[in-house]
């Protein structure tokens, strides 16, 4: 059966921005989805189609993946043409009495695509009659390493870290593993494809292991390194630190969730924090974020000092800080998470209350 749809392209109205032709196929290829309901839809691109695609990309943006080419199959679409050529095709369809139609717009050489056809394949055609398929098979050769090497850069990116990348790490890798490393972790972080130069690569590897520095990168994103980690985020504010969770009662015993986090307070001596119970009698504890303006008298400093000094000193990242559990005894702050332990409150020798922190999910019904 034959289904004819007309549409519509925004980009093809007079002093409307647009790529037309790139539209045109996006449009192509939704239609052939909704007609195939549910099953494969193919395409005839060749060999011949496939090299133009690479010698396009490769004029138009440096890189790896633009030596790739098409994928033999991208979800529902299938391509099962591309290890023939053009005109191999055309010899099958002659040799059986087929008919076939050309696109008129591929020899419009208003576009780009019908110059690379028109003037650059048959100047390679001179030097090598085989260049398409020569230049296709790279293509082919390529997207099968591509598979190894993207999973060489999760190995590395797990290694240097989940919630943030060590910089230290990623310097030990060879440069090309960790500027593609970068690139992941830039796409995992926008969501989606971004351009990711070498200089962009270069320039993040830069950054300092002390202090806080960033740097703005192509594609709405930021790269922010905090002592020594790294981070992407969305350039322009959306990628600050995330709002603390509210306040949670902590019974003793028992554990509630912050956030990411789940608290636990248990009677005996087997947690990350021992405190003083006699210290925490009164009206209970509560799990809370940062405050500005926070302040504390850590065990052993011998005086006090703010949280945000604290984090400072502990190195602690600035969009990690608000979700950092900080339990509160009758409005005193009694322990932050992994960072310190009120002097007031350390065990003595009497009875015992630890206190745990931990991210993951909730363990039962007290959680």
């Amino acid at each position: 059966a034959l289904a004819v749809e007309r549409v519509e392209l925004r980009s093809a109205v007079p002093g409307r921005p647009g790529n037309v032709q790139a539209e045109a196929r996006e449009r192509r290829y939704e239609l052939a989805e909704r007609h195939a309901g549910g099953g494969d839809y193919a395409t005839a691109h060749t060999a011949s189609d496939q090299a133009e695609t690479v010698l396009y990309r490769l004029a138009v943006s440096p890189g790896r993946r633009a030596l790739l080419g098409m994928a033999p199959r991208r979800g529902a679409l299938v391509r099962p043409l591309l290890a023939v050529t053009r005109e191999e095709v055309r010899d099958y369809c002659r040799a059986r009495g087929l008919e076939w139609r050309e696109d008129p717009a591929n020899d419009d050489l208003r576009f780009a695509r019908a110059r690379v056809r028109r003037e650059l394949l048959p100047a390679l055609r001179e030097l090598n009659p085989a260049a398409e398929r020569a230049i296709a098979e790279t293509a082919a050769l390529l997207r099968d390493e591509a598979d190894v090497l993207d999973a060489a850069v999760r190995v590395a990116l797990a290694r240097a870290g989940e919630d943030a990348l060590s910089l230290e790490e990623l310097g030990r890798l060879p440069p090309a593993l960790a500027r593609l490393a970068l690139r992941a972790a830039a796409e995992d972080a926008a969501g989606g494809p971004v351009p990711f130069a070498r200089r962009d690569a270069d320039r993040v590897l830069a950054l300092g292991s002390s202090g806080t520095a960033a740097v703005e990168l192509p594609g709405g994103l930021r790269a922010v390194a905090e002592y020594g980690r790294l981070r992407f985020a969305a350039a322009g504010g959306g990628g600050g630190p995330a709002p603390a969770p509210e306040p949670a009662r902590l019974e003793v015993p028992g554990r509630v969730r912050f956030g990411d986090w789940e608290v636990e307070a248990s009677v005996g001596g087997e947690g990350e924090a021992l405190l003083d119970a006699a210290a925490l009698a009164g009206e209970g504890l509560v799990v809370r974020g940062w405050r500005h303006g926070d302040r504390m008298r850590p065990v052993g400093l011998g005086g006090t000092k703010t949280l945000q000094d604290l984090f400072t000193d502990r190195k602690v990242p600035r969009e990690q800080r608000a979700s950092i559990p900080v339990v509160e005894a009758d409005g005193e702050i009694a322990w932050v998470a992994g960072v310190a332990l009120g002097e007031r409150f350390r065990a003595g020798t009497g009875a015992v209350v630890s206190l745990s922190a931990r991210r993951g999910p909730a363990r039962g019904p007290n959680a």
